[in-house]
């Protein structure tokens, strides 16, 4: 990418003149962007100082709300409105046993329901009776079923569920349609989360104790306190009538030194091969080997970082949909351990520009507030709230209060025990195609923006004094040294330090290398306790040694180069189910161990000073490759 400051510069102060004839009131678009604008009917479009483009706009063929199909009770069964006259296809369903296994999913039944004009029905009395009545409805008069929503070509869209009460008629019970999630799991307690069909108030029971929402909710985030530490507790969540017991651990106090293992992956999105492959925007199939893999050894948590979803969307409730089908695929697994996620560039939710011909231009979408990726993101999980609030005050803010998206719960840390994990975001504020960026301004992909590192550095301080702290581990979507698939990007380029965000008409000072060096300096350099980065986007598995004296830098570099005091590593694991890429050559590639495109969950084996990582096949089970990191 050449910034070419100078046609950047004429071209937004002759749309001035011609926006204000066409603007007539404020506009919505957030001063981070150049060359955007808004006209008096309220469209957004591009001025290049040649051409008008618009953003397009679509209504999107699916929608979360509409396929969870707003189930109906009926005097035979439950009748579905996908509210959506196109659809077509067939709807597999079948009940979800409870009590005969701690991760209840759905038995399907012998036949499918077929779905016309967007509707059908799933007929229980008479039908789904007798022998075929696993879970007592018949005489309790209660049940729960899931159900499986497929198009007419064979795509999976969507998996739902809902309970149900009566022996015929039928009606609808209040039932928990996602979840329930362990999360932000600390010494004494965690945070609770699911979502309700209804807006009730709902409770935890756990450790002898009661806790409940506040008000009347569908969302419902209950936060758990005062338990022990290190210890196994059944808890009950209470929706109206209903009851479901599930299972956490509590944390160890911090510094105590016990034995654990977490576990790590990244990139999920749908992949080849048919099946539960692609189930709307995820790896159905491979999350759920990678997660039952993660619950038979017995992790204490798990690390997502990125590219769960196909993404790229231009509609929040599309994007919600995908986020829906994600969780629910590791859901089973999550009622009992917390999962730590974080962003990748498929999570990307945009406002598009296209032009005839084929030219287009994207944008993080805004308002950041209510609309943007990050704001998506945050709707979608609990993670931590300690992280930067955002690039506000950096040097390039263009001194509005709403130029920025949040970082919350996209840049965090946690603790366990006397481990540390640094999550970032090097998709912040993306923009999808770095040759427009000058035009429009945003961030570049893989890119540490100044206050996201500013307080990565603060976050290391601390770390670095906490004497209860022993191991840190930084995790981002994209590689530092990227191996196999975006060596052409990443924070490598090619070797070409010109590409760099745009922030309202200007490129900041940093080029894509110079920052990775700075980034690096402040977590080998400035640290004694980061003993790896945990990265994706690429789709294998490759760990990477960083040391003194390795090569890194294009053949006629003339910037300043790192001097790097200790060696840590690189564990790229991007094997979660996407798409493979196969290996490239770069100068590191002498550092470059263990690569594979086969599947792979890497687990950390914690204890005391010591970490032992092995990498399987959550496919076949078999070992892949191991390491010392201490």
């Amino acid at each position: 990418m050449k910034i070419n400051i100078v046609i950047s510069l004429i071209c937004f102060v002759f749309s001035l003149g011609w926006q204000s004839v066409i603007a007539q009131k404020k506009s919505e678009v957030p001063a981070v962007y150049s060359n955007i604008y808004q006209d008096a009917d309220g469209k957004f479009f591009i001025f290049t100082g040649k051409d008008t483009i618009y953003e397009f706009i679509d209504e999107p063929w699916l929608k979360l709300e509409n396929l969870k199909g707003d189930p109906q009770g009926m005097p035979i069964g439950l009748f579905f409105d996908f509210k959506n006259t196109e659809l077509k296809g067939t709807l597999y369903y079948g009940f979800i046993p409870q009590g005969d296994s701690k991760h209840p999913l759905p038995v399907y039944f012998r036949q499918t329901a077929n779905i016309l004009s967007g509707r059908t029905t799933i007929p229980i009395k008479g039908i789904m009776g007798g022998k075929y009545d696993m879970i007592g409805w018949e005489e309790s008069g209660k049940g729960k079923i899931g159900y499986r929503v497929v198009d007419a070509e064979g795509r999976m869209l969507y998996d739902g569920r809902i309970s149900f009460k009566g022996k015929g008629p039928f009606e609808i019970d209040d039932s928990v349609i996602e979840g329930p999630f362990v999360n932000l799991v600390t010494d004494e307690g965690a945070t609770i989360s699911f979502e309700t069909n209804n807006e009730i108030i709902a409770s935890v029971e756990v450790g002898g104790k009661t806790f409940s929402d506040e008000k009347a909710t569908r969302n419902h985030e209950i936060l758990i306190t005062g338990l022990e530490s290190d210890k196994d507790f059944d808890y009950n969540i209470v929706y109206g009538e209903n009851k479901e017991t599930y299972s956490l651990h509590t944390a160890p106090k911090p510094g105590t030194k016990t034995k654990f293992t977490f576990a790590y992956a990244s990139d999920s999105r749908s992949g080849n091969g048919g099946g539960e492959r692609d189930l709307y925007g995820a790896n159905f199939y491979i999350m759920k080997k990678i997660m039952a893999l993660s619950k038979y050894r017995d992790v204490k948590f798990f690390q997502f970082s990125g590219d769960m979803i196909n993404g790229y969307l231009r509609d929040p409730d599309e994007a919600r949909l995908q986020y829906a089908n994600w969780k629910r695929a590791v859901e089973p697994f999550w009622h009992y351990f917390p999962i730590y996620i974080s962003m990748g560039n498929h999570e990307a939710l945009l406002r598009e520009f296209r032009q005839e011909g084929g030219g287009r231009a994207s944008v993080d979408r805004f308002p950041f507030e209510t609309e943007s990726a990050e704001a998506i993101f945050n709707e979608a999980f609990v993670n931590p709230t300690n992280g930067p609030e955002s690039e506000d005050g950096a040097s390039y803010d263009p001194g509005r209060n709403v130029d920025f998206p949040s970082y919350k719960e996209n840049v965090f840390y946690y603790t366990y025990d006397n481990v540390a994990v640094i999550v970032l975001n090097s998709n912040y504020l993306y923009n999808p195609s770095e040759g427009n960026i000058p035009l429009t301004g945003g961030g570049l992909h893989a890119y540490i923006m100044d206050q996201q590192l500013k307080w990565l550095q603060s976050t290391i301080k601390t770390l670095e004094k906490d004497d209860n702290i022993d191991h840190v581990f930084l995790t981002q979507h994209t590689p530092c040294f990227p191996n196999g698939g975006h060596v052409r990007d990443d924070m490598w380029y090619n070797g070409n330090n010109e590409y760099r965000p745009v922030i309202a008409g200007k490129p900041l000072a940093k080029g894509i290398i110079e920052r990775r060096d700075e980034y690096l300096d402040i977590i080998i350099n400035k640290s004694s306790k980061v003993r790896a980065i945990m990265t994706g986007d690429e789709h294998n598995y490759a760990k990477t040694e960083i040391k003194a004296g390795m090569e890194m830098y294009p053949e006629n570099w003339e910037g300043k180069k790192i001097k790097i005091s200790r060696t840590i590593y690189q564990i790229n694991n991007g094997a979660a189910g996407a798409p493979y890429y196969a290996q490239e050559q770069t100068p590191w590639t002498p550092n470059v161990t263990g690569f594979t495109t086969q599947h792979a969950l890497v687990l950390f084996h914690v204890d005391g000073e010591e970490i032992e990582m092995e990498v399987i096949n959550p496919d076949t089970l078999e070992p892949v490759d191991e390491l010392k990191l201490n």
